[in-house]
């Protein structure tokens, strides 16, 4: 099996910024967008994405600091709602900056699941279809 080049930090962040990554990373991006851990992956570039603007709005907001508090969470409950009704398009996106045909990574997420979704309609079949 063919190891998988990382990013270094530096790169890393500004690809959860939205920055392409050079070609020799191609395998790296289809990894990260498709594994089993894709979602928490997405969680990630989301948080290195919202973080500074709530560290700012926390440290320049005049007020109490638990208005503050308040205030920067439910920003960042926005942000992350937003990103999460998103994250399929987005990982898409992702793998298709990278040069993947569009459904690339879809298409590899549904692979991996197909065995996990057929026994699961077998045990529904099974239970409510006599």
């Amino acid at each position: 099996m063919q190891t998988v080049r990382r990013p270094n930090p530096i790169r890393w962040v500004l690809y959860a910024w939205g920055a392409g990554l050079p070609a020799r990373h191609r395998e790296w991006v289809l990894f990260d967008v498709t594994t089993r851990t894709w979602v928490l992956r997405h969680f990630a570039r989301a948080t290195v994405q919202l973080a500074p603007f709530a560290v700012l709005l926390y440290v320049f907001i005049p007020g109490e600091s638990w208005v503050r508090a308040m205030a920067v969470l439910g920003g960042l409950l926005i942000g992350y709602f937003y990103s999460f009704a998103y994250v399929a398009e987005s990982a898409e996106h992702r793998a298709v900056k990278a040069g993947y045909p569009r459904g690339t990574a879809a298409g590899l997420r549904a692979e991996r699941n197909a065995a996990g979704r057929a026994e699961a309609r077998q045990r529904y079949e099974e239970r409510w279809r006599d």
